[in-house]
């Protein structure tokens, strides 16, 4: 019997089903463009995707990763029908506080992001329309578990103890002088996002007489 291709010789319908890039895992953001972007529209949008996911589910920004792939040539059916759409996937952990409302609040405000900074005026009138909306957003939460930096990803909701655990390391990277470290203790800071948490050694001390906090 011969070996069952995923993939018809015709090429007239590929699927593929690519998984998260391993080495980035706290979210992976992958937007699948139809039409032309700039430099300046991805920076732009990758900015606005970060400052968007980092603000709703206090993540830090350090930990935002984007990928942005070409598929104006790629073959893709809706409904049967070739259409060549916009679209983008967010691959995210799920817990007890992220249910479907927060995500659909973070699709609507991916969906404006897009909105302001994608379309542009049509320069000639004798050039075709291009469809430069974003067709979907498909937020899946299959990240389960992984390393990031060298440092094991928390649960969904528990990112506060995780920062507070692992801020000492974070500081000893950034005096190190690695710069996302830096950049990344600072945020914390800006954001007062640790501002009257306490890490569970610091808790244990508290409570057997030790430390600043006794």
């Amino acid at each position: 019997m011969p070996a069952d291709n995923s993939e018809d010789q015709d090429n007239h319908h590929t699927v593929q089903h690519l998984p998260p890039d391993p080495t980035t895992t706290m979210p992976y953001y992958e937007v699948n463009h139809a039409v032309s972007l700039t430099e300046g529209q991805k920076s732009d949008l990758a900015n606005a995707i970060t400052q968007i996911h980092s603000t709703k589910f206090t993540t830090p920004r350090m930990f935002v990763n984007v990928k942005y792939t070409d598929i104006s040539q790629t073959l893709l059916y809706i409904g049967g029908k070739r259409k060549t759409k916009s679209h983008m996937m967010a691959h995210v952990r799920t817990g007890p506080s992220r249910g479907t409302a927060a995500f659909n609040d973070l699709c609507t405000e991916l969906n404006k992001a897009w909105d302001s900074i994608v379309p542009l005026p049509k320069i000639k009138r004798s050039l075709p329309d291009e469809d430069r909306t974003l067709y979907s957003i498909f937020v899946l939460g299959d990240i389960v578990a992984g390393q990031e930096s060298g440092f094991n990803i928390p649960e969904a909701g528990k990112d506060l103890e995780w920062l507070a655990a692992n801020m000492a390391a974070f500081k000893s990277r950034a005096a190190d002088g690695q710069e996302e470290f830096g950049e990344l203790v600072r945020e914390v800071e800006e954001r007062g996002m640790l501002k009257g948490h306490k890490s569970a050694m610091e808790r244990l001390e508290e409570e057997l007489g030790w430390g600043d906090s006794a």
